[in-house]
C-alpha cells in the first residue's frame, strides 16, 4: 500500500463546521476525495456520516440531498457509511437512493447502515411538529426554526432508551412491529395530552408533511420513480383524532427497512479495516460546533454532538490519530432564531442586501442570516474543538461592486456590557447576548477572483483579508502565545461554488501571521 499523503497523519479526516453550519462541508468532503485521487491514484476506502439525521444539506447527481453522504456523488468511493451517532428514516434513504440509482449512480451497493444506527419515523415528525406547536402557542415563545425532520424527538428516544436500532430489520416483524407500536402511543400520548395540540392542528401536521415532501421530492415525481401515494401522509392518519393507522405504517416501515436489509452491518469492522490498511476515510459532520447540543446555546442546537470526537463514539472504534479539517466561509451566515451578534440587515445594509441573495438553507429553502466573519467564534471553537486544517469558502462573494461600501469587516473581540473588551465566548447565553462586536477594518478588492489558480493571482487586499481572517483566530485561540503551537494550516480557499475553484497553494501559517502585524486586545473606551 502507498503511504497517506503527508498533509494527513492518519487515515481518518474528519470535516466540522466551525461556525453555526452551513459552511459548505460538502463541498470541503468533495474537494479532500479528489485530492486523494490525484495524490495516491486511488479512490478513498469511503465517506461516513457521523451525526444528525436529515437535516445536511448537499447536491448530488443534481439533486439535493440531506440523509445520504455527500460522498455519494463520487462513484468510485466505495463504502458510504452510516455511523450508530445518526438517526435516519428508512424512507428517506430510499427517497434519495432511488434517483440517483435511476441516473446510473450506484447507491445501495455501497451504502453500509450500522447495525446501532438508529431508526426514525412518522413519529418523530409529528412530535417535531407538535413540540414547535406547543412551543408557540401554550408557552408564546418563538419558534425555534426547526426542520420538522423528527431528529431531536428521535435522539430523545436515545436517552429515553427507547431505540429501534437497524439491526431490527435483521430479525423478525413480529418484534418491529411491537415496538413500532409502543412508540407511536407515546408519541400520540405526548402530542395530545403533553403538547396539548388541538384537532385542527392535528389533521394540519399531515398536510405539512405532505406537502413538504412531495415539494422535496418533485424531481423524483416528474421522473415517475414514486407515485404521488408515497408522500401522502394522510394515510398514516387514524380514524379518530390524535390515532395513526398503525398497521399501513408498520407495513410501509416494514418493507422500506428490509429494502435495505443488505446494507445493514457493523461499520466498526470497516472503520478498522480501512485504518489498518491506510485507506482514507472521510467522516462527514452535519451542523457545526455552535450547534452542538452540549456546547451551543439552547434551544437553538442540533439533538447531535459536532465535533471531532464523536467520530469515535458514532464509529464504535478507539480513539486515535485523526485530521481535523474546520469549515467555515469568508463572511458569517446562520438559518434559524440564534443570536447574531454580527448580523447585517437584509433590507437596509448594501452588504446585507449582496450576501442575503446568496444564502437559502439547501434543507429547508429558508433564508440564511448573514453577518461580518466572526473570528472570536471560531477562534473558540480551535481552542476548545481543535482543527488541524481550515477551509474559508466563499471568498468570491466578497468581491466589490457599486451596490456595497469598499470596506469589510472582521469581528476580533467583544464589548461586555460595562465596556471592557472580551475575546471568549461567554457559556451563558444571556451573557452572550448582552455583548457587542468589535471589527477590524479591512479595504476590499474589485478584481473578480473567477479562474484564479494560486494565492499569487489573488489581488493584495484579498491576501490580506486572508490573513486577517488566520491571525485573529489565532490570536483568540491561544492568548498567551503561539510560539510553541503547532498552528492549524489553511487547506484552500473557495473562490466559486464549482468543483475545483479554489485556491490551495497558501503559504504557511506562520508566513501569513507575519504578515499581519499582531495586536494586543485594545482598552475599552
Amino acid at each position: 500500500m502507498a503511504d497517506m499523503d503527508q498533509s494527513f497523519v492518519s487515515s481518518l479526516v474528519s470535516v466540522t463546521g466551525i461556525s453555526m453550519g452551513d459552511e459548505g462541508k460538502g463541498r470541503v468532503v468533495h474537494e479532500i476525495l479528489e485530492h486523494e485521487k490525484k495524490s495516491l491514484g486511488r479512490p478513498a476506502a469511503g465517506v461516513m456520516k457521523v451525526n444528525g439525521g436529515a437535516n445536511a444539506g448537499h447536491t448530488a447527481a443534481g439533486l439535493k440531498l440531506n440523509l445520504l453522504p455527500s460522498g455519494v456523488g463520487d462513484p468510485e468511493v466505495e463504502t458510504l457509511l452510516i455511523g450508530s451517532g445518526v438517526v435516519a428514516d428508512p424512507r428517506k434513504f430510499l427517497w434519495e437512493a432511488m434517483p440517483l440509482e435511476a441516473r446510473g449512480l450506484k447507491v445501495i451497493n455501497r451504502l453500509l447502515i450500522d447495525q446501532r444506527c438508529q431508526v426514525s419515523d412518522l413519529s418523530h415528525r409529528l412530535l417535531d411538529l407538535a413540540w414547535e406547536n406547543y412551543r408557540v402557542n401554550q408557552l408564546g415563545m418563538e419558534s425555534r426554526g426547526s426542520t420538522g425532520r423528527g431528529i431531536s424527538p428521535a435522539y430523545g428516544d436515545e436517552t429515553g432508551q427507547w431505540q429501534i436500532f437497524y439491526q431490527s430489520f435483521l430479525g423478525n416483524k413480529d418484534s418491529f412491529a411491537q415496538a413500532l407500536r409502543e412508540r407511536c402511543q407515546r408519541a400520540l400520548d405526548t402530542i395530545q395530552w403533553v403538547c396539548k395540540v388541538n384537532e385542527a392542528d392535528w389533521h394540519d401536521f399531515f398536510k405539512t408533511l405532505t406537502s413538504a415532501e412531495t415539494r422535496a421530492n418533485q424531481a423524483s415525481l416528474d421522473e415517475e420513480i414514486f407515485s404521488v401515494d408515497e408522500f401522502d401522509f394522510q394515510r398514516f392518519k387514524g380514524n379518530e383524532p390524535f390515532s395513526l393507522n398503525l398497521d399501513e405504517l408498520i407495513e410501509v416501515y416494514w418493507e422500506a427497512g428490509n429494502k435495505l436489509k443488505a446494507c445493514v452491518g457493523d461499520g466498526r469492522d470497516f472503520l478498522l479495516g480501512a485504518a489498518q490498511e491506510k485507506r482514507l476515510v472521510v467522516a462527514e459532520f452535519g451542523q457545526a460546533y455552535w450547534l452542538d447540543k452540549r456546547h451551543g446555546f439552547t434551544p437553538n442546537v442540533t439533538a447531535s454532538h459536532t465535533t471531532s470526537s464523536e467520530l469515535f463514539h458514532s464509529g464504535g472504534i478507539p480513539v486515535q490519530p485523526i485530521n481535523q479539517v474546520g469549515c467555515c466561509k469568508a463572511y458569517d451566515t446562520k438559518v434559524g432564531t440564534h443570536h447574531f451578534l454580527t448580523q447585517m440587515d437584509h433590507l437596509s445594509d448594501p452588504w446585507g442586501q449582496k450576501l442575503a441573495k446568496l444564502e437559502f438553507g439547501t434543507s429547508t429553502g429558508r433564508q440564511r442570516m448573514v453577518g461580518w466573519f466572526d473570528a472570536v467564534e471560531k477562534g473558540n471553537a480551535l481552542r476548545y474543538g481543535g482543527f488541524d486544517q481550515i477551509v474559508i469558502n466563499k471568498l468570491d462573494a466578497l468581491t466589490l461592486d457599486s451596490s456595497v461600501p469598499s470596506e469589510l469587516k472582521i469581528c476580533t473581540a467583544y464589548q461586555l456590557a460595562d465596556g471592557q473588551l472580551t475575546r471568549a465566548v461567554p457559556r451563558d447565553e444571556n451573557s452572550r447576548k448582552s455583548l457587542k462586536p468589535v471589527y477590524k477594518t479591512i479595504a476590499g478588492w474589485n478584481e473578480n477572483l473567477k479562474g484564479m489558480k494560486s494565492f499569487e493571482q489573488l489581488p493584495a487586499q484579498a491576501k490580506e483579508y486572508i490573513s486577517e481572517m488566520l491571525a485573529a483566530i489565532i490570536e483568540v485561540a491561544y492568548p498567551n502565545g503561539w510560539s510553541d503551537i503547532a498552528l492549524p494550516k489553511i487547506r484552500f480557499i473557495g473562490i466559486g461554488p464549482d468543483p475545483g475553484e479554489i485556491i490551495s497553494d497558501l503559504p504557511t501559517t506562520r508566513q501569513l501571521l507575519e504578515s499581519v502585524s499582531s495586536e494586543p486586545l485594545p482598552v475599552a473606551s
